[in-house]
């Protein structure tokens, strides 16, 4: 197989060729303000050699569009919001919990509805489908193009909310509809919130997706689109326009796999040191640890499956104060070839402290010559300090464990740090988001409740349901492997039940096996 890798960041723009499990070429550019020009200027940088001018059977991009649309407050819609669940949920309507600017931008039409489910999974409440049916007829007279539907304990028992979409794919075909269950889990605010979140961003999936595709036409490429997702695994790019808070902080989750890949270490802390922010994390297995509480986003309550990272304001661009002396939280960003003092600009950034400490040879070293050793030192130190407080937060055992340092920026990881055994620096380090982006695999997930059946059963029957899903999304059925078991008994529940949820990765299928079988 030979697949490209590109992730954008907010300072670069990364790519990667990978044939046959090795790193061919691999290229940085700055990324750019509309992010499209600066993926075509990789893409072209990339194939300018000609090993890497061959045709290739997938292009993977991890993208922050949609995070960063939430977090600026930039390419939202207005949305109509639907709950199910009343009378019980009347106190804490939808949007309740969030920001009131980001609120104001989302927020079209709030409907609350009868209906929805208890925790033992039976209905408390006959589904009002006269009030929903208005609700359709509503939304498409007042021009809304996407809606999400949440219903109470849905995940248990989802037909309120599939009904829910058979009515308005009826009254108004075109707009697009988001269901809670698809998303979150247990926690009817959290899994809403996930849900409003993916809805507002429809428009915007469905233009970054054109883009992109139009970009890999432009260069030349001819094969199918893959976005990474937020779990180490990647998505069809029709996948990912309905569902593109699937992504959210996909960035930092394709550093970790590339350097897992890179290393060969599958149990390990890493740090993937950017220009604008440093991502910490843990590998186990190979892929992110899942965070398993509520996750913000842009400052909105959400619990979906998110990685369990750490993101600190220190990176190759970060400002360097120097009364006292303090190295970020803010960058230059994706202008450090414009503003750094090396490449000939006026601020002072970690990039510019590293060159003069010789732990790196970039731009024109002579331009900071004149910084004194104090204030040199000074700055590592607040660095250094940072990483090794930060990186001990996010450790879950007391004993020394290994560290993979990769990033643009992983110059200012230095070679020792308390409770870390070990920091290892791989070959296209700096390339490590691409490179986990170029190997992601397909993922299935499945997380339901089970009854009547023994506990090997019931996993048997979630695993059945995450394979059949990981191969609908684009896995080639052989190659898929269990990555998570999880199961729970749930005493309140009659039939000895148990929530399973099983997730399973897998290769992309190779499209000319199956049009050959």
């Amino acid at each position: 197989m030979k697949r490209i890798g590109i992730d954008v960041g907010g300072t670069n723009t990364d790519a990667v060729l990978i044939a046959d499990d090795k790193v061919v070429h691999s290229v940085k550019c700055p990324t750019t303000a509309d992010v499209t020009s600066g993926i075509l200027a990789a893409l072209k940088l990339l194939r300018t050699k000609p090993a890497a001018a061959v045709p290739v059977d997938a292009v993977v991009i991890g993208t922050t569009h949609f995070i960063n649309a939430v977090v600026q407050r930039r390419h939202v819609q207005k949305i109509g919001a639907v709950r199910i669940g009343m009378p019980a949920s009347a106190s804490l309507p939808p949007f309740c919990d969030w920001p009131a600017d980001l609120a104001a931008l989302v927020s079209g039409e709030v409907f609350m509805l009868e209906g929805g489910h208890d925790y033992d999974g039976r209905p408390f409440m006959p589904l009002d489908v006269a009030r929903l049916k208005a609700a359709a007829r509503k939304v498409k007279d007042r021009g809304l193009r996407s809606v999400a539907v949440s219903s109470s304990f849905s995940p248990l028992d989802p037909s309120c909310e599939t009904t829910a979409r058979e009515i308005f794919a009826e009254i108004c075909p075109d707009v697009a509809v988001t269901l809670s269950h698809d998303l979150g889990r247990i926690g009817l605010l959290e899994r809403e919130n996930a849900a409003l979140l993916n809805a507002a961003l429809h428009d915007l999936a469905v233009t970054t997706v054109a883009a992109f595709r139009k970009a890999i036409a432009d260069s030349g490429i001819d094969a199918p689109l893959f976005l990474t997702q937020n779990d180490g695994t990647v998505m069809q790019a029709e996948i990912a326009t309905a569902f593109p808070v699937m992504s959210f902080a996909s960035g930092a989750t394709n550093s970790m796999r590339g350097a897992a890949y890179l290393s060969g270490l599958d149990d390990a802390m890493v740090v993937d040191v950017g220009g604008t922010t440093s991502d910490i994390g843990q590998l186990r297995h190979g892929f992110p640890r899942e965070a398993n509480a509520v996750v913000e986003v842009g400052g909105v309550r959400t619990l979906f499956r998110m990685p369990d990272l750490l993101s600190i304001g220190l990176g190759g661009g970060s400002h360097v104060d120097e009364d006292p002396v303090r190295v970020g939280p803010l960058s230059v960003g994706y202008r450090l070839t414009e503003d750094a003092l090396v490449f000939g600009g006026g601020r002072l950034t970690a990039t510019d402290i590293a060159v003069a400490a010789g732990l790196v040879d970039i731009g024109d070293r002579t331009r900071v010559a004149q910084l004194g050793k104090g204030l040199i030192e000074a700055a590592l130190a607040d660095a250094h300090r940072k990483l090794a407080d930060d990186i001990d937060r996010m450790k879950t055992e007391a004993g020394d464990v290994p560290l993979l340092a990769v990033g643009g920026g992983a110059f200012l990881v230095p070679d020792r740090l308390p409770g870390i055994s070990e920091i290892v620096r791989v070959p296209h380090g700096d390339c490590a988001n691409a490179v986990g982006a170029a190997i992601a695999q397909v993922s299935g997930e499945a997380d339901q409740v089970f009854r009547d059946l023994s506990r090997e059963e019931a996993i048997a029957a979630a695993r059945g349901i995450a394979e059949d899903r990981a191969v609908q999304a684009g896995a080639a059925r052989e190659s898929l492997k269990t990555v998570d078991v999880e199961d729970m008994p749930i005493a309140y529940l009659p039939g000895n039940a148990l929530r399973v949820r099983v997730r399973v990765a897998g290769a992309i299928a190779d499209p000319n096996v199956d049009a050959a079988a």
